[in-house]
């Protein structure tokens, strides 16, 4: 069973469900059925939205393959909650006029370094399970 990749990424999904909304909630303010129209907001919450699904399916993935080859519960929860931060992070910073890039820059600092270290964890948990 996948219960650590269950919660986290339910929570990764409530918080892209909610800047799907933003940019949904955007598009009818400002009356813009493809891309931004030239509004800054709009721009703003397509690549917050953008950002999160083209990053984050990675983090699940390699999340799930930890649990699934028997990671320890707190190995997979982690990297999770450092995920759900590093996003949270980027979402605000890339969303707030003007865009605050130190909060946009830690948010990818989180998201990269979570990356890397599933990466890392998952090599090194399969090496040591075939070889230990």
């Amino acid at each position: 069973m996948l219960i650590v990749t269950s919660i986290i990424a339910s929570i990764l999904t409530l918080i892209f469900v909610r800047l799907s909304f933003a940019v949904i909630g955007l598009r009818r303010k400002n009356k813009v059925g493809l891309g931004s129209g030239g509004h800054e907001d709009l721009e703003r919450a397509i690549r917050a939205q953008g950002n999160f699904a083209e990053y984050v399916p990675f983090g699940i993935i390699l999340i799930a393959c930890l649990e699934l080859n028997g990671a320890p519960w707190w190995l997979v929860a982690l990297p999770g909650m450092t995920l759900i931060i590093g996003r949270l992070i980027h979402a605000k910073g890339i969303n707030v006029p003007p865009p605050d890039f130190s909060k946009r820059i830690l948010g990818m600092k989180f998201t990269f370094n979570t990356l890397i270290t599933l990466v890392v964890l998952n090599l090194g948990w399969v090496f040591y399970k075939f070889f230990g």
